[in-house]
């Protein structure tokens, strides 16, 4: 009997230990947030890679872009630059996109926007360093054990779906300003027709009473 609640206790212990890396991955998913970067000409943000071939992804949004932009804008230019000053990513023109990229080394990564534009645009942005351990780092840590490697596979799953719900929070945000900034140019342009209709109406009535009390004082001439 002791041996098999022992064995109950082992196959419970590494499923209780999954569950809770899983709830406390998920609370830190929700408090961690998307920076907000003002871009005038070329703004940067620097994040450290602890591990040779760690996963580096994120996205941006340029929320601005539907409000601001028009159709001759050149978009804004993003470059990852690697601890040995490599370009190792680089998108240019765009308002929004996501990226990945295996680090190639450990170190200090800097992810640049260059804003062609002289208005200044607000970017939300978020990255994330994913490490999974392989069968080297197993080799070389006693203290790790496969358990470890399918919780931290699972834990960079989560991510990949809280980035994608970041990704679309930043677009809904920027559809909320261009949806925003069309109603009032709506209302703008239709009380600027109802203006102009006011004055020309206003102008044709008095050219009318103007002509009519001409030919009023022609006739009693």
């Amino acid at each position: 009997m002791a041996t098999n609640h022992h064995r109950e206790g082992s196959r419970i212990g590494p499923s209780l230990l999954l569950l809770s890396v899983l709830l406390i991955s998920s609370c830190f998913s929700t408090i961690s947030d998307a920076l907000s970067v003002t871009v005038n000409e070329l703004e940067c943000v620097s994040e450290y890679v602890l591990y040779d071939g760690d996963t580096v992804s994120g996205n941006f949004v340029v929320v601005d872009h539907d409000v601001f932009w028009n159709s001759d804008h050149p978009g804004i230019d993003f470059t990852v630059t690697s601890p040995d000053g490599n370009n190792v990513k680089t998108i240019k023109g765009t308002s929004g996109d996501k990226f990945e990229f295996k680090a190639p080394r450990s170190g200090m990564y800097k992810f640049c926007f260059h804003n062609p534009s002289s208005a200044p645009e607000t970017v939300s942005f978020y990255i994330h360093v994913g490490h999974i351990p392989n069968e080297h780092d197993l080799a070389k840590d006693e203290h790790l054990d496969p358990i470890n490697v399918k919780i931290a596979e699972l834990r960079e799953a989560l991510e990949s779906v809280t980035a994608e719900q970041k990704y679309l929070k930043a677009r809904d945000a920027r559809h909320r300003h261009t949806n925003e900034s069309t109603r009032k140019r709506v209302i703008f342009y239709t009380v600027g027709e109802y203006a102009l209709l006011f004055a020309a109406s206003a102008l044709q009535v008095g050219y009318i009473r103007r002509l009519f009390s001409k030919s009023v004082g022609y006739n009693r001439v």
